[in-house]
């Protein structure tokens, strides 16, 4: 692990204390998990933004086979 400080307003230390305190955890491992949430967060809406972007981008190809005539070719093997 790397160790890293950062600045906290007084009500999101005092938060994350009572939290801490609730959770029977650490504050740096709160702060941790929640890191990790926003970062899976973050990949997942990337993923989903080049999903959308790649979506359709052969639509208008009109150089590529017929897929019907060829997954019926596949469904008769």
């Amino acid at each position: 692990m790397v160790r890293t400080q950062i600045y906290l307003t007084e009500h999101q230390r005092d938060e994350l204390a009572a939290i801490s305190k609730a959770a029977g955890k650490k504050q740096s491992e709160l702060i941790r998990e929640a890191v990790d949430r926003l970062i899976n967060q973050s990949s997942y809406s990337r993923r989903e933004a080049v999903l959308r972007e790649a979506a359709g981008i052969w639509k208008d190809r009109t150089d590529l086979p017929d897929f019907n005539s060829t997954r019926a070719e596949w469904d008769r093997k």
